[in-house]
């Protein structure tokens, strides 16, 4: 995918205003030191400190300790509004993956096992970079920007607590965006769309109840493992045969474990899985039908199971007017030739979803993968990382789409 596209040797930065360009360094730097000490979802406790220290520096009004590490911080623009001055939302996740690192990079994580293999430190470091320049800049814009610096993306999910802990209130948020860097895209280009652009991740957990025995007298048993291949076939038939073919859908079996030796038929199977879908009039339908299907053929096997099935988050549908706007705002910052990628989606998931499902707004990828520089590792991968010359660019789209919005 990244090969068909201009080499990032080309990108032109005259787009990105000087005072970003010049921020250019401390980017680096803070996304550099935040890589060095990435930490587990509602773990970021060092991450955290590192965010409040510089926002208390720069004088911006933040909260700290919200869904146990996030931050909150609120900047006003003093420009005199035209009629009622609204409220954007800004989000970047700042949590790390389980992960042993093998870049050999100076920057490299300095915590054994446990890396920053998603982009995350960029994303804090382009959200701190917007902050710094807002507020030196508050004059330019008439309305309220929420920066929301949100831990546990990754695993089991930070959005919605800081929902329940009230971060769109008081004051209210009318729209919100945010960006992933993404490794899948070259550096360069932006890839927005309006509705949905990635899937909806549920995964389920299922225990197959046979009796075990001798492998050589079968028929004194229930063979799980039959039973579960069985199963793993038949489960395909669902996004076959049961999903309208023009809504993309997927379910995974990715892990199958039974049995100890070669001639002894196992008492149990246990299997998981994971669905993805992108229409949100699917929710609730996999759960069904993978239930049935499980029923069906464990009672024609006189097996018994155990299922457990949860649905982590729901489609990211991004509202066609936000959509636009950061569109609007990309063709402005990056010139290189199809620079914009309007369809781009993934089965990847994000819990953005929840703000989206709140307010309206965008979550858009921004390409960040240099093959040259030998920087195209696909995201979790332990050598994941990315250019970052996409830093700036981030920040030159988040503060142009702030000053559209109030316009």
């Amino acid at each position: 995918m990244v090969s068909s596209f201009p080499s990032p040797t080309s990108i032109d930065l005259s787009c990105v205003r000087l005072a970003i360009r010049s921020l250019q360094p401390q980017l680096v730097e803070w996304r550099r030191q935040l890589h060095q000490k990435p930490e587990l979802g509602f773990q970021e406790k060092l991450t955290a400190e590192f965010i409040s220290n510089k926002l208390q520096a720069w004088g911006i009004n933040h909260q700290t300790g919200i869904a146990q590490t996030g931050i909150v911080a609120t900047i006003k623009g003093t420009k005199l509004p035209t009629h009622h001055s609204p409220v954007l939302a800004i989000r970047a996740d700042m949590d790390a993956l389980p992960i042993q690192e093998l870049n050999q990079v100076p920057y490299c994580s300095q915590h054994d096992g446990v890396m920053h293999a998603c982009g995350h430190d960029g994303h804090t470091a382009i959200a701190l970079g917007t902050a710094y320049y807002l507020q030196q800049h508050r004059q330019d814009f008439a309305g309220t920007v929420k920066i929301i610096f949100q831990p546990a993306e990754e695993s089991p999910g930070g959005a919605k607590p800081m929902i329940e802990a009230g971060v769109l209130k008081h004051p209210d948020v009318d729209a919100i965006i945010g960006l992933h860097l993404w490794n899948n895209l070259p550096l360069g280009t932006v890839g927005v769309r309006s509705g949905a652009l990635m899937a909806a991740v549920e995964s389920f957990n299922c225990t197959i109840l046979g009796k075990g025995g001798h492998g050589a007298i079968p028929h004194q048993t229930v063979d799980s493992v039959l039973v579960a291949a069985h199963i793993v076939t038949a489960l395909q038939t669902i996004v076959a045969r049961n999903v309208n073919p023009i809504d993309s859908a997927v379910v995974t079996v990715g892990a199958l474990h039974a049995g100890t030796t070669h001639n002894v038929i196992a008492d149990t199977a246990t299997m998981k899985g994971t669905v993805r879908y992108f229409n949100p009039a699917l929710q609730g339908f996999f759960h069904q039908r993978i239930e049935q299907i499980i029923a069906g053929i464990c009672q024609s096997h006189d097996a018994k199971y155990d299922l457990e099935y949860c649905s982590l988050y729901p489609p990211v549908i991004n509202d066609a007017t936000m959509a636009e706007l950061v569109r609007s705002v990309a063709e402005e910052v990056i010139e290189t030739p199809m620079g914009i990628v309007p369809e781009c989606q993934t089965m990847g998931g994000e819990d953005m979803s929840f703000f989206l499902q709140e307010v309206p707004g965008c979550y858009f990828f921004l390409g960040s993968a240099n093959p040259e520089k030998d920087l195209a590792y696909p995201h979790h991968h332990p050598r994941f990382d990315f250019d970052e010359t996409a830093l700036g660019m981030g920040v030159e789209i988040f503060v142009r789409c702030v000053e559209k919005f109030f316009s």
